[in-house]
Formats: C-alpha cells, sequence, structure tokens
C-alpha cells in the first residue's frame, strides 16, 4: 500500500465526506448518498460506512433517521470548533490555528473511538460474561 494516512479507513472516510459538507457538496438539509453507495464509492464494508457516519452524527454534523437515511445538519464542524473573531475586526485565523485546531478534532476522534474499542474489548472479555 502506497498511502500515507494511516488512519482508520472511517475516519478517513469522516474526513472526506466533512470536507464535502464544508465545500457545498452536500448543503445543510440534504441527504447523503445511501450507505450502500458510499459503501461502493469507498471500496469498504457497510460497518466501516455506519462508523463513519456515527463519527460524523457525534459530531453533530449530521443526523440519521431510521428509514430515510442520513441528512446535513449544519456545514462544517471546523466551523463550531474554531471561536469566531470579533465582526469587522478584520482578524482571521492563521493557516497554522487552522491547521492545528483540525488535528486537534482528528485527535478526540481518535480519543473517542479508542474509548469504544477499550469498552467493547472490556465487555468481551469480562469474566462475568455469561458463555455463548
Amino acid at each position: 500500500m502506497g498511502t500515507t494516512d494511516r488512519r482508520r479507513p472511517y475516519l478517513r472516510i469522516a474526513d472526506d465526506i466533512r470536507r464535502e459538507i464544508a465545500a457545498g457538496r452536500y448543503a445543510v438539509g440534504e441527504q447523503l448518498p445511501v450507505a450502500r453507495e458510499l459503501a461502493d464509492k469507498y471500496g469498504v464494508a457497510m460497518m466501516t460506512i455506519g462508523n463513519a457516519l456515527a463519527v460524523l452524527r457525534d459530531e453533530g454534523l449530521i443526523e440519521t433517521r431510521q428509514g430515510t437515511g442520513s441528512f446535513v445538519l449544519r456545514a462544517s464542524s471546523e466551523e463550531a470548533a474554531q471561536p469566531a473573531a470579533p465582526e469587522g475586526s478584520g482578524e482571521e485565523h492563521s493557516e497554522e490555528f487552522r491547521l492545528l485546531s483540525q488535528q486537534l478534532q482528528e485527535i478526540r476522534e481518535h480519543v473517542k473511538k479508542l474509548g469504544f474499542r477499550l469498552d467493547e474489548l472490556d465487555a468481551r472479555t469480562r469474566p462475568d460474561r455469561p458463555e455463548q
């Protein structure tokens, strides 16, 4: 594999969908493609797409409605994470600030997912778990 992005596929897919939403490819209120289409597009299993959509749901970027699909709630998670400069101040965040903010968001996602994985492992290895 020649890829330099060593993150889990669902995190890369979540980032890609997040970028598409921020770029206006999917507008607020618009439905995302169904999971099967996304799985085909990215060449991954449905579970991977489910995990990617869960990341975006956890961020409040999308909502999933049973039987109807996933819909965009807001334009970008980075916008909500960054403090706004006072209007009319002419002050903008530097590129370095934006990169650090994005990296911090990715670290938060990783920590949250690691927590879920630890909980799953704990549940599987707990001695009081009934035999199946």
